[in-house]
């Protein structure tokens, strides 16, 4: 269970956080939101319509929840005592990017991350 979880935590913070590292870079550059694959990288999400216009401010900081996202993997992985604090600390803020960039996969994962730890 720990290493699912653990795997969980990772997936959510490489796959979310490498592109939004590239994705900060191409919004500082060009003032556009990146486009991977054909679909438009954390832009045009319920943020916009809510009147927070993407910024590379807004990317970053979702950067970082993804960094935090990454060392909770590995603290998972060493079995650490803070990391069942750490999962359930981190999820609101991860839940908030999640719903204001429209990234499906996101809450599913960070639930069964957290549950996971639990069991």
């Amino acid at each position: 269970m720990r290493v699912a979880a653990a795997v969980c935590s990772l997936v959510l913070g490489l796959g979310f956080g490498l592109p939004g590292v590239f994705g900060a870079l191409h919004l500082a550059r060009t003032g556009e939101v990146w486009t991977f694959v054909g679909f438009p990288t954390y832009g045009g999400g319920p943020f916009e319509r809510w009147g927070i216009p993407t910024s590379v401010a807004l990317v970053v900081g979702f950067v970082l929840v993804c960094a935090a996202e990454v060392v909770l993997g590995v603290l998972i992985l060493a079995d650490a005592p803070g990391a069942k604090a750490l999962s359930i600390a981190l999820l609101p803020f991860e839940l908030a990017y999640w719903v204001g960039f429209a990234l499906p996969f996101g809450p599913p994962l960070g639930i069964a991350r957290t549950v996971l730890l639990f069991l």
